[in-house]
């Protein structure tokens, strides 16, 4: 067996997101103002930086003025397209009523925000890290935590490269690469595999809420120039969903005559018919966004999982030796659709927190500054004010849910504190048994506004090396076809945004095919099965999405 070789670092960050990147930025600006060395080394598993980035996204600036103030002048492109109008539509099957602004709370308002593409703000700031002096790799997927003697994180190794399927060696073999660092930040995004990992290994979520989520799956069009209105904003409610299955949509006209729109569903639904994918294909045949798509061209396609618990799910931040920043930790603002200000903002704290360290002499410590830092921060009180709203919709349905989450932003806004936290349960729980749900009938694709699963993972670029060990993984390979499909009709084939999961064959003949190579790393299958039974793990290091301007 091929020995790794290690590279020693003083800070080694999984994933280059806006947590992640961030983080690097301020350690080396740390650096640079006490003339100090730092060696900074940030892995990407995307074949480039913003490769796997995907958001709405409109921008709260906040963390990003902290971070680089003059952000605006420095060539950044979310600045080219500020937000200028902003709308919330509750829809019904062919008609819609606006929600007037004045009733909703001032940080919903959507003031001094910008709108565009959060992988492309992902490559500018790499760019600026680069020129701080870290060093980023992309290409490289972290597959393996390592530990010091005493228990502490010692790092992370990347996952070797030319295993074959039946974990051969192919002629190309590489072994991973060892990375040490004295801290180690996990940035890898809602439901990192990593994350996971370090949570249960050092019980970081003990004293939290279970981490709930939303899958959101995202279209870019380009549409008549006559119809685009840049930084228009648009949310809706309500249909297709019902009002027991929460979720919501957004449109937003970003730069360069393109809209990106999308739909969330939350991962708590009940029905086991019920297919994300579907309910944003049939919902961009409401008239009211039907007329602003009609004449207009599909260009890219993905999805990916969102962290809703906010700030109840929580976990504790750091371990011997490792720190949670950004969606790792689970800080989205899900009522304003936003965590890269929060991210951003977060990454900053825990650089500080580790840079001191490092100063100090330490390492593989609890950088305890860190979680100090965030409970005295804007970010704290942001997500504490929102907590009850998630649970409050979860628990009184789409319409009396959002009337009570309403007053309970409002209370706090003015200062009357709730004196109570509700709680989540794991999003997996809440499925029915199909015997026991309505089956869905979801319309055929027209080719126009509505598409396929595999022509739209084709507009994701999706690729994987087919001869590789699959990296979606069952517990108990029977679980699909002798216990899923005959309590809840498999609804991995509808789950999945993708087209991974499918039912070949009916009876004795069922069997269960996973088509991994269709993957979009957006982690639905590892949160919803409701057996639990699927673990995703990192393929080859470069394989999955290539998200253009996501």
């Amino acid at each position: 067996m091929s020995e790794r070789e290690s590279m020693p670092y003083d800070v080694v960050i999984v994933g280059a997101g806006p947590a992640g990147l961030s983080a690097a930025i301020r350690l080396k600006q740390l650096a640079g103002e006490a003339g100090a060395e730092l060696s900074v080394c940030v892995l990407e598993k995307g074949s480039e930086v913003g490769a796997h980035i995907l958001s709405g996204a409109v921008v709260d600036p906040k963390g990003l003025d902290e971070l680089i103030p003059d952000w605006r002048d420095q060539g950044c492109p979310l600045a080219a397209c500020p937000v200028t109008e902003n709308h919330h539509w509750v829809l019904t099957r062919n008609g819609k009523s606006s929600f007037p602004e004045f009733m909703t709370p001032p940080f919903m308002h959507n003031k001094g925000t910008y709108t565009g593409s959060l992988g492309n703000l992902c490559r500018w700031l790499a760019g600026k890290a680069e020129e701080l002096g870290v060093e980023i790799f992309p290409g490289f997927a972290a597959a393996e935590i390592l530990f010091n003697d005493d228990g502490s994180v010692k790092g992370v190794a990347t996952g070797d490269m030319g295993v074959a399927r039946d974990g051969t060696h192919k002629p190309d073999y590489q072994p991973g690469l060892e990375l040490h660092a004295k801290y180690t930040f996990f940035a890898e995004g809602a439901r990192g595999h990593l994350t996971k990992q370090l949570i249960r290994d050092f019980d970081l979520a003990k004293d939290s809420q279970p981490q709930v989520y939303g899958i959101g799956i995202k279209e870019l069009w380009d549409i008549d120039p006559a119809k685009h209105k840049p930084g228009r904003v648009i949310h809706t409610q309500g249909w297709p969903l019902d009002d027991d299955t929460q979720g919501g949509s957004f449109l937003y006209h970003q730069a360069d005559g393109q809209v990106a729109l999308g739909f969330v569903v939350w991962l708590d639904y009940a029905n086991p018919w019920l297919s994300p994918f579907h309910e944003l294909q049939r919902w961009k045949h409401h008239p009211a966004i039907a007329e602003i798509l009609e004449g207009g061209k599909r260009v890219s396609y993905g999805a990916r999982a969102i962290s809703d618990g906010g700030w109840q799910s929580v976990p504790k931040l750091v371990a011997p030796g490792a720190a949670l920043v950004g969606d790792a930790a689970g800080f989205l603002n899900v009522p304003r659709i936003k965590g890269s200000h929060t991210a951003v903002k977060s990454g900053m704290m825990a650089a500080e927190a580790a840079f001191a360290a490092v100063q100090a002499g330490r390492s593989a410590d609890e950088l305890t500054a860190y979680p100090q830092a965030y409970e005295a921060s804007w970010v704290y009180s942001e997500l504490k004010g929102v907590r009850n709203v998630v649970p409050l919709v979860k628990k009184f349905g789409g319409t009396w849910g959002t009337v009570f989450a309403g007053m309970a932003m409002w209370s706090e806004v003015l200062g009357l504190r709730w004196p109570f936290t509700m709680q989540h349960k794991p999003d997996y729980k809440y499925m029915h048994r199909a015997a026991n749900a309505k089956p869905i009938d979801y319309p055929k694709p027209d080719g126009k506004l509505s598409f396929d699963k595999l022509s739209s993972v084709f507009l994701s670029n999706t690729n994987h090396e087919e001869d590789q060990p699959i990296h979606l993984t069952l517990k108990d390979p029977e679980i699909p076809i002798h216990v899923n499909l005959p309590l809840y009709a498999e609804p991995a084939q509808r789950y999945c945004p993708a087209g991974v999961y499918e039912v070949i064959g009916e009876g004795d003949d069922a069997r269960f095919q996973i088509n991994a190579q269709n993957c979009v790393h957006c982690k639905t299958c590892d949160i919803k099965d409701p057996s639990q039974n699927i673990t995703w793990v990192v393929p080859e290091g470069g394989g999955g999405p290539n998200y253009p301007n996501m």
